[in-house]
């Protein structure tokens, strides 16, 4: 184990199209990873002489109360690591998402054969970060980083900032924070814990190994087996993907129970011609963005109930109208794939009708199911931007849709960000709404290694 912290950061997610579709095996998505990141700083905890602490903790330091203590043991009959949360004072507050990926991850880590004959991992600390814009806080609302509060001088916004509230409490703004921690905390673990020689992040090997190790923990976290687009633009950024099958994860035990190590283990690193091999596809050819042209989200601040929503659109698909469903899901699959090739072929002139095209098929499946996917005050302000602010060439409600986030695609420029911003300080307060552009962008790299220079002022 490196005495030296690791650093980890995964991207969050932005489903440009393919919503619902992308929970079908017959359909893909296109999704692209964005700049704000979840960053995992793993550390070794010092002890004295002699001491030996059976202990993981984990902590959030730009919430309030968002320490987290976990004892683990060895489970009897090849069950793995169990972890318990441990007592901070007279509160425990559960993270369900930090608990089943320690667990996923320490058993995968025992049964490639790297516990301590004493059956205990060295004790670390483990720190989260994550860039503001995954949260609905303005930035004049909340306060600087350590670093720039100890020296006194005023600095530009920090990239990590006290959000000044609890974790729970927090407005997400919908970028996929808990696939991009699932992802970041489970790439530090094994990269803190592991030999390069076993779990390298760097290689096609080491970043297959984590998307299958994460997609597991996150299922397992959520309770349910998602689709997957956001682990896998959490491990590998842009691209165009293709869920795995359901059954892949199906029939693997609860942390725990007989045979849950030996079982993970033979799920993560299953290969061709096994049983249980995924078969996720990943292309990244066909997920590009033109020169000149950013990916960039606005926060709508008033939150979806996304799983509602797929309920119902489901519902359409699988028993009020399964033949139409299907027409238009096969030729709204024909219109992704078309703006995937626009975009991947630098047609920048064909970018706006594209996306139209999309933007009708999803109003009539909205519209066929009963479901807000495109809701009427999202439509007057994807055209309003479109048709009156230069430099915008389209845009959409991403992912399953709903109230939350728009995605714009934009000249990548000053002066068009600049249009962008007063048109929705105009539009927020003759609407009463509370829309803003995001400072993140979209890129195409996935999960990655950090120095340790960006996080002055936040390690102990």
């Amino acid at each position: 184990m490196p005495s030296t912290p690791t650093a980890v950061s995964a991207p969050g997610k932005v489903l440009l199209a393919g919503g619902y579709l992308v929970l079908d095996r017959q359909y893909t998505g296109l999704v692209f990873g964005l700049s704000a990141r979840i960053n995992v700083i793993a550390q070794e905890i010092k002890t004295s002489p002699g001491v030996q602490l059976s202990e993981i903790a984990v902590d959030s330091p730009q919430f309030y109360e968002a320490q987290w203590r976990y004892g683990y043991h060895l489970a009897p009959e090849n069950g793995g690591i169990k972890v318990t949360q441990l007592h901070i004072g007279s509160t425990i507050n559960p993270n369900p998402f930090v608990e089943t990926t320690l667990a996923y991850a320490l058993t995968y880590i025992t049964a490639a054969g790297h516990l301590k004959p004493s059956y205990t991992f060295d004790p670390v600390q483990l720190r989260i970060l994550a860039d503001n814009d995954y949260y609905s806080q303005p930035h004049s609302t909340a306060s600087s980083s350590p670093s720039s509060i100890s020296s006194g001088a005023p600095s530009p916004p920090a990239r990590f900032i006290k959000f000044g509230t609890k974790l729970k409490d927090a407005h997400k703004t919908g970028l996929g924070s808990s696939a991009a921690l699932v992802t970041s905390l489970t790439a530090a673990l094994l990269t803190h814990y592991l030999p390069r020689s076993t779990f390298d992040l760097d290689t096609d090997k080491g970043k297959r190994t984590l998307h299958n190790l994460a997609q597991a923990a996150h299922c397992a976290a959520q309770g349910k087996v998602g689709s997957g687009f956001d682990v896998a633009a959490a491990v590998y950024g842009g691209c165009v993907y293709r869920r795995f099958s359901p059954s892949v994860l199906r029939d693997l035990p609860e942390v725990g129970a007989p045979g849950f190590a030996p079982a993970l283990a033979a799920c993560v690193d299953s290969t061709e011609g096994s049983a249980s091999k995924w078969d996720t596809e990943i292309s990244k050819d066909r997920a590009k963005m033109p020169p000149g042209v950013a990916l960039r989200m606005c926060d709508v601040d008033c939150g979806s109930q996304t799983v509602s929503m797929v309920k119902q659109v489901l519902k359409w698909r699988d028993e009020t109208d399964p033949a139409g469903a299907k027409k238009l899901w096969d030729e709204l699959q024909e219109r992704n794939e078309a703006l995937g090739a626009v975009l991947s072929n630098d047609k920048k002139d064909e970018i706006r009708d594209a996306i139209a095209k999309i933007r009708e098929l999803v109003r009539a499946m909205g519209k066929a199911s009963g479901v807000p996917i495109e809701p009427e005050s999202q439509t007057a302000l994807l055209d309003a931007l479109t048709e009156n602010v230069e430099g915008v060439y389209g845009g959409v409600v991403p992912g399953a849709g709903g109230y939350d986030a728009l995605a714009l695609l934009v000249k990548d420029d000053e002066a068009t960000e600049e249009r962008i911003k007063q048109f929705l300080v105009k539009w927020s307060n003759e609407k009463g709404e509370k829309v803003r552009l995001l400072d993140v962008k979209g890129e195409m790299e996935g999960v990655r290694e950090e120095g340790l220079r960006q996080y002055d002022g936040w390690l102990s």
